[in-house]
């Protein structure tokens, strides 16, 4: 899918425009064959250790990016400390693979889709970061919600296991949501930089298109 060069209008809210220009990116990622095998219980436990495993570089990297981010003006506004997922993937890691898990490059180790999805997030800037936690960090408050009951379900995987998908600073997630959505709308960018965010959203909603694909090859046989 090609993304469009015009603009976004301003009279749009940040969040509105993000809905609607990735509708096709996040539909297309959600209904990936690997997603679609994991929630139907098709795969194995180790099939979701390695996802885990990549979307922990991801969170790094993305994290990295938020706290460069603490002194600007526009971008700490986006940045919540109860969002961070990077130190939950690791429990995870250690309660799915075993303590050692950081010795073993059969967890560790990134696929090259993962490699270049986080250093596009490293290199993007305000903009890239707006992009990429708006993708993730909503997606793990709404439908990541379902990836943890089914693959508890399916795989036996226990809750200390699928600690990413816990908030636990946050009461309900839902009025979090709303703020989330009301602090993109209450960021102070250009025209330019609210069509940069846009378009890298999509890019961000493919990455994890690939990541699925790769990910799909190695489990899906």
């Amino acid at each position: 899918m090609t993304a469009t060069t015009s603009a976004p209008t301003t009279d749009e809210s940040l969040s509105a425009l993000l809905r609607t220009g990735t509708r096709g990116e996040h539909q297309a990622a959600e209904s990936s064959a690997f997603v679609d095998r994991l929630l139907a219980g098709d795969l194995t436990a180790a099939a979701y250790t390695d996802l885990a495993a990549q979307l922990l570089h991801v969170y790094r990297a993305l994290e990295q990016v938020g706290d460069s981010l603490a002194d600007d003006p526009v971008g700490s506004t986006l940045v919540f400390e109860a969002l961070r997922r990077a130190p939950a993937l690791e429990h995870d890691l250690a309660a799915l693979s075993g303590a050692d898990w950081r010795e073993r490059p059969d967890v560790i180790t990134p696929h090259p889709v993962t490699a270049a999805y986080t250093a596009r997030i490293l290199a993007g800037g305000l903009t890239g970061y707006v992009a990429h936690a708006y993708t993730r960090y909503l997606g793990d408050l709404s439908g990541g919600q379902i990836i943890a009951r089914m693959v508890q379900r399916h795989y036996g995987i226990p809750e200390d296991a699928l600690t990413f998908y816990r908030f636990p600073e946050i009461d309900k997630l839902k009025p979090f949501k709303d703020v989330y959505r009301a602090r993109l709308d209450a960021l102070t960018l250009t025209a330019e930089q609210r069509h940069a965010v846009v378009a890298e959203s999509r890019e961000a909603f493919r990455a994890n298109r690939e990541l699925f694909t790769v990910l799909g090859a190695a489990h899906l046989s």
